[in-house]
């Protein structure tokens, strides 16, 4: 679960790390109110997410009235990288004269989290860590033990952090993992930490994602789930229970199983399509949770054809097959050509089951696939 730049910005200033004065704003009028109240220079930034919002027009800096109203204007309600901006957080400006970065996120290949500090905060630290990795310090941590100050100090005077300041970035690193560990984040970090003309620091944004699976250890970051939504269909996902992941294609693809789902978006692309979604239903799932993954992928304006993908294990296929027939009974008109493969527990059942009059059917993955791309090529047409 990803949280906005100002929810994790409250989290961190209840932590002790120090954020500027913010307000979060829904019209203009709102960001006209708070900038009044915090003064210029104000960042006006939308809360969205996706990451470089400062070059897609999503943050601006407001020196005057004139300037904050233009800004407000121009970022709410805009498309940014298929997000539509529905809030901004007005934030006092930061002298700052340099920018750092400061993260904790987990290192799968070593199963450990690590800890990385840069002097080139600000901008993309993927692009950073292919461009000019060496600017990255990195330490990782042993979970059982923490991040213990000695690291923390370490990777700081590693990344060569200026020593003035050196003390007050190691304390911020070490609370970024407390709160790491405390909330069951996946990842955690600052870019940019800014570094005032006072020598202070300052985080300047804030991005904290958390644990899906360990939510129901947190009921306060629970809560803010259903306003981290940024569109209809992830507040669909959300309500039904699913982990809809959109990709760039049209062909809507729904299955029982990660792997299988995984497959199947091999052979769209090895058929010469181009797959919409992921969308893994799980096992067990009973008619109604294969009614909601239709209305899912249906919902899903990029979906010009639909392929399902069954294998029946824990999963029936009589009961997958009145899922399908619930569903698109629901519709005068079936929105989006589907094809079914069934196969495993009760696929036969099921097969007699379908109504061939609203879906085409097919015996093989390969048939089924081939068949979707087709549909979804026809249409697009």
């Amino acid at each position: 679960m990803k949280l906005h730049e100002y929810q994790a910005k409250n989290i961190f200033a209840e932590a002790g790390i120090p954020v500027p004065e913010s307000r979060l704003a829904s019209s203009v009028d709102e960001v006209m109110d708070a900038v009044e109240d915090i003064g210029y220079p104000a960042a006006i930034k939308a809360q969205v997410h996706v990451g470089g919002r400062g070059k897609a027009g999503g943050i601006k800096i407001a020196m005057d009235e004139d300037e904050a109203r233009q800004a407000a204007e121009d970022i709410l309600g805009m498309d940014l990288k298929g997000y539509t901006v529905d809030r901004v957080l007005v934030e006092a400006g930061v002298d700052f004269e340099n920018e750092l970065y400061v993260g904790i996120t987990m290192d799968r290949g070593e199963g450990k989290p690590v800890a990385m500090v840069s002097t080139e905060g600000g901008v993309n630290i993927e692009e950073v860590a292919e461009e000019n990795p060496d600017a990255i310090a990195r330490e990782h941590i042993d979970p059982a033990f923490g991040l213990h100050p000695y690291q923390a100090r370490k990777i700081v005077f590693d990344a060569g952090i200026p020593r003035d300041v050196a003390f007050d970035v190691a304390s911020f690193l070490s609370t970024l993992y407390d709160l790491y560990e405390a909330n069951d984040a996946s990842d955690i970090e600052i870019n940019p930490v800014m570094i005032t003309s006072d020598r202070d620091v300052v985080a300047a944004d804030a991005v904290m994602n958390i644990d899906d699976d360990a939510l129901f250890r947190h009921e306060d970051l629970a809560a803010m789930e259903e306003d981290s939504y940024e569109d209809e269909l992830e507040a669909k996902a959300g309500e039904y229970g699913f982990d809809y992941v959109r990709l760039s294609g049209n062909v809507g693809i729904i299955g029982n199983g990660a792997g299988l789902v995984m497959t199947t978006l091999d052979l769209v692309d090895y058929f010469g399509g181009k797959p919409a979604n992921f969308l893994d239903i799980g096992g067990g799932a009973k008619a109604s949770r294969v009614a909601n993954a239709l209305d899912m992928v249906f919902s899903d304006e990029n979906v010009d054809s639909v392929v399902f993908n069954i294998f029946g294990g824990i999963t029936r296929g009589d009961e997958v097959a009145k899922g399908i027939n619930e569903a698109l009974e629901q519709f005068d008109e079936i929105p989006k050509p589907v094809v079914v493969r069934l196969a495993g527990t009760n696929a036969e059942e099921g097969m007699e089951i379908l109504n061939t009059d609203l879906v085409q059917v097919e015996g093989t993955l390969e048939d089924a696939v081939q068949r979707a791309v087709e549909n979804a090529q026809e249409v697009s047409q």
